[in-house]
C-alpha cells in the first residue's frame, strides 16, 4: 500500500522550506495539517496527495 501521509520534516523537504515555516504558515497558507495521537505525544502530517495539488494550484496560479 501507498503511503498517504508524510511527517512535517519530509515536507518541509518536499516543499523546500523550513520547518519552523510549515508549522507556523502552513495551515495560514491552505496546508491541512492532520493530528495523529494526543496530547505531547500527537504527530502532525500532511497528506501527500493534498501537499502536491496544493504545489500545483501555487504554480498555475504564478
Amino acid at each position: 500500500m501507498a503511503r498517504q501521509f508524510m511527517d512535517v520534516k519530509e515536507t518541509a523537504e518536499y516543499l523546500n522550506v523550513s520547518v519552523q515555516w510549515v508549522y507556523r504558515e502552513g495551515p495560514r497558507v491552505g496546508l491541512v495539517p492532520y493530528r495523529f495521537g494526543k496530547g505531547a505525544n500527537s504527530k502532525l502530517q500532511f497528506r501527500i496527495a493534498e501537499v502536491q495539488a496544493w504545489v500545483r494550484q501555487r504554480c498555475d496560479s504564478a
